[in-house]
C-alpha cells in the first residue's frame, strides 16, 4: 500500500468511526493522516505479527485525541482486524476515544497532552543506554506545545544528544476553540526548537513527497551532529474535506446523519487514489443530501470571533435584573 492510499483509508475510516460512535476530533484526524501514513509506509520498522518485536521503531501519538488515525493505520497495516474499527468509543472496546496501549502496535497510551514527548525521550534515552538501534517517533499537536513539559523534554533530548529521536508537530494552526495564535502565541515556532538545540525541518505536512524528504533529512542531520530532529509539518485542520478545513467546529464535532456525513464521504470519493476500495460505501453515496442556506456551514466558529466585548456587560445587566448577584460576580 502506498502512503497516499493509506492516508485516504485513514480519512475514510476516521469519518466512519466518528460517525458511528459520535466521537469528536475528526479535524485532527484529517490533518495528521498524511504524517502517519508516510511513517507507516516509508519510514518506520514494524512487524504486525510481532507487535513487541525488539527491533521495531517506537511510535507515540502524543496528540491522543486523534487516536482514530492511528487505529486506522494499525488496522490497515495488519495489527488487528479492520472490522474492529467499528467498535470505536463503544463500551468495552479496545478502541477508546484516546489512544490505548491495550491495542497491539501501541507503545504508550496518550490523551493527556504534553506527556508524549517526555515518554519518547525516555524511550530514546533507554535505547541509547542499551545500545539499541531503533528510533523513536513522537507526533505532537501545535496546541500541545503550550505545555511546559514539552520544552523540558526538548532540553533533555538535546542535552543527551538523542539523535535516535524524531518529533513531528502537526502544525494545523488550530486548537480547542480557536487558532493557536489567538490562544497562546507560539511563533516563531521553528526558532524556538532551534534555540533548544534541535535539528529543525519545516515542510508542507500534507505533502507526502516533502514529508519523505524531511524524514531522510532528519536521519542525515542526526548522524552529522548527534542531535534530535523535529519536523514542523504545516498542515490544514480538516484537510481533505473542504467544508471542514480550517473550521474549529470540527475539532469536537462528528459528521452527523444527513448532509454532514453524505458530503464528507462524497468529497473523499472525489480524491480517491487508484487501487483503493471504500469498505463502507464502495460506490460512494448516490444522491447525497446537500447543505442548504440554513445549515451551519462556512461560518467562523472561533472563540475570538464569537465572543464579543459587550457580552460581559450584557450578562451583568441580565443577571442584575434577575437578582442573582453571585452569578453576576462570576461573569466579571
Amino acid at each position: 500500500m502506498t502512503s497516499e492510499q493509506l492516508a485516504w483509508k485513514i480519512r475514510r475510516h476516521g469519518i466512519e468511526m466518528t460517525h458511528i460512535s459520535g466521537g469528536g476530533h475528526i479535524g485532527s484526524v484529517l490533518s495528521v493522516a498524511d504524517i502517519i501514513a508516510v511513517l507507516y509506509t516509508d519510514v518506520m520498522k514494524w512487524k504486525p505479527d510481532a507487535p513487541k518485536w525488539e527491533g521495531r521503531d517506537r511510535f507515540i501519538l502524543s496528540k491522543g485525541h486523534a487516536g482514530a488515525a492511528i487505529y486506522a493505520a494499525l488496522a490497515e497495516s495488519g495489527f488487528f482486524a479492520i472490522e474492529e474499527l467499528k467498535t470505536h468509543y463503544a463500551d468495552g472496546s479496545r478502541l477508546s476515544g484516546h489512544v490505548s496501549h491495550h491495542l497491539p502496535g501501541v507503545d504508550f497510551s496518550t490523551g493527556s497532552l504534553g506527556h508524549g514527548l517526555s515518554a519518547g525521550v525516555g524511550m530514546a534515552y533507554a535505547a541509547r543506554k542499551d545500545r539499541k538501534n531503533h528510533k523513536v517517533y513522537v507526533v505532537l499537536g501545535d496546541g500541545e506545545c503550550n505545555e511546559g513539559s514539552v520544552w523540558e523534554a526538548a532540553l533533555f533530548a538535546n542535552h543527551f544528544r538523542l539523535n535516535n529521536l524524531v518529533a513531528v508537530v502537526d502544525h494545523n494552526h488550530m486548537q480547542s476553540l480557536d487558532f493557536t495564535e489567538n490562544t497562546l502565541e507560539i511563533e516563531d515556532f521553528a526558532a524556538k526548537w532551534r534555540a533548544f538545540g534541535w535539528n529543525t525541518i519545516e515542510v508542507n505536512g500534507n505533502s507526502h513527497d516533502e514529508l519523505k524528504r524531511a524524514f531522510l533529512e532528519a536521519e542525515r542531520s542526526g548522524l552529522e551532529n548527534h542531535k534530535p530532529a523535529v519536523v514542523i509539518a504545516d498542515t490544514i485542520k480538516g484537510y481533505g474535506i473542504r467544508f471542514m478545513e480550517n473550521d474549529i467546529l470540527w475539532h469536537y464535532r462528528f459528521p452527523h446523519d444527513g448532509w454532514e456525513y453524505d458530503m464528507a464521504v462524497t468529497k473523499l470519493h472525489q480524491c480517491m487514489p487508484e487501487g483503493v476500495r471504500d469498505p463502507y460505501t464502495p460506490d460512494g453515496i448516490l444522491n447525497p443530501v446537500r447543505p442548504t442556506e440554513s445549515d451551519d456551514i462556512g461560518n467562523d466558529h472561533t472563540f475570538s470571533f464569537s465572543w464579543k466585548p459587550e457580552y460581559p456587560e450584557q450578562m451583568r445587566r441580565v443577571e442584575a435584573g434577575a437578582g442573582t448577584r453571585e452569578r453576576v460576580r462570576l461573569c466579571r
